[in-house]
């Protein structure tokens, strides 16, 4: 029998089906600041899905109706435990798996070497937070635009959302920003243009965006999607935690 799938509103329904699992984007869905979960039962849930930007976690008991009925567009699926791991494999053969790298949530960070960080960028680029103007630029290049697309609109960005962004001759050459936003901080994103790479300005714009979470009592998190994001992110300070598996589904393609 085919079951519906529902968006729940009361999310303390759910919120023991995550117990454990320190992951700022689920925190985002839980505390409805910003994404959605969905169920398949609205009064007795046994099973959920988190989603926010293009991240879906799938948690409780394994649900084939959760993870067929996927959010459209690329998805990148991450499951609580191995069975649920092995239901994305049979609904969509052409799941990519890829690791991932969690990083501590605990960190306390060198605010001296996160200053003299900043003090390396050379004359030519100017440090800029992320306003009105800078949020329509970010939306230009598909580089940038995750800076802020996670958001449902400007206003929500730059109500909750923060970011720094490094421009070179008017352009932003990198930049890092909320990817999302939860009550207690933000998921930092990070990216630079191809040919602006290697030459610290990542390291530059993490620094600063670090330095004015911690000056508003926010924890800025990190997760990495590759070692050299680990490695970024001890140089800034940060601890590496664990491997997880995940998985990208480009394309709503199924088997059932």
């Amino acid at each position: 029998m085919t079951q519906m799938i529902y968006e729940i509103q009361d999310t303390n329904k759910v919120k023991h089906l995550f117990e454990g699992w320190k992951e700022t984007l689920i925190y985002s869905c839980l505390q409805k600041v910003m994404g959605k979960i969905y169920v398949t039962d609205l009064d007795n849930p046994d099973s959920a899905l988190a989603f926010v930007g293009c991240f879906g976690f799938y948690a409780g008991k394994p649900n084939k109706e959760l993870v067929i009925n996927k959010p459209q567009g690329f998805v990148i699926m991450t499951p609580q435990n191995i069975e649920w791991g092995k239901l994305i494999e049979e609904c969509f053969t052409s799941a990519k798996q890829v690791t991932r790298y969690a990083i501590k949530k605990d960190t306390i960070f060198d605010q001296d070497k996160l200053r003299k960080n900043i003090k390396i960028l050379p004359e030519e680029y100017k440090l800029k937070k992320i306003d009105s103007e800078i949020y329509d630029q970010c939306l230009q290049n598909p580089i940038t635009a995750d800076f802020v697309s996670s958001f449902d609109n400007k206003e929500q960005y730059l109500a909750i959302g923060r970011g720094m962004v490094i421009t070179k001759d008017g352009n932003i050459v990198a930049g890092a920003s909320s990817y999302t936003r939860y009550q207690e901080g933000i998921e930092i994103e990070v990216d630079t243009v191809p040919d602006e790479r290697r030459k610290h300005l990542a390291t530059i714009a993490c620094s600063a965006l670090i330095l004015n979470c911690l000056e508003e009592g926010l924890y800025p998190s990190w997760d990495a999607q590759n070692m050299n994001s680990v490695h970024l992110a001890e140089k800034l300070g940060y601890e590496f935690d664990h491997e997880y598996v995940a998985y990208e589904v480009a394309d709503d393609l199924r088997t059932h």
